[in-house]
């Protein structure tokens, strides 16, 4: 299995970035992909999901109103829309693939990318 994000980058506060997860060698319409960020200083947190049963989203609420997630099952590929981009949000982030309809925690996801870094500056 592999997951490999694009779209990082460096991008001015109030700007925005989309990032991409391609996946392969799984069975990618019954996992449910999520976004995670591991800022400096931070411990690395679930910033976004979406189910593969009913694409019901989560957001964490450093985020909300300013992401959004999205998949499509066709290509096997995961995005993540980030609007208004503050310098808290940088950090690198990580796509990930849960067997579970709402995993929440780290250690529900089986599969993981190595990330790609979104730098904001002020």
């Amino acid at each position: 299995v592999q997951l490999q994000a694009s779209g990082g980058g460096l991008v001015q506060a109030g700007g925005s970035l989309r990032l991409s997860c391609a996946a392969s060698g799984v069975r990618f319409s019954l996992y449910s992909p999520g976004w995670f960020r591991l800022a400096p200083g931070k411990e690395r947190e679930l910033v976004a999901a979406i189910s593969y049963r009913d694409r019901s989203t989560y957001f964490a609420d450093s985020v909300k109103g300013r992401f959004t997630i999205s998949r499509d099952n066709a290509q096997n590929m995961v995005y993540l829309q980030m609007n208004n981009l503050k310098p808290e949000d940088t950090g690198v982030y990580s796509c990930a693939l849960s067997p579970r309809s709402r995993g929440r925690d780290a250690y529900e996801f089986d599969y993981w990318g190595q990330g790609t870094l979104v730098t904001v500056s002020s």
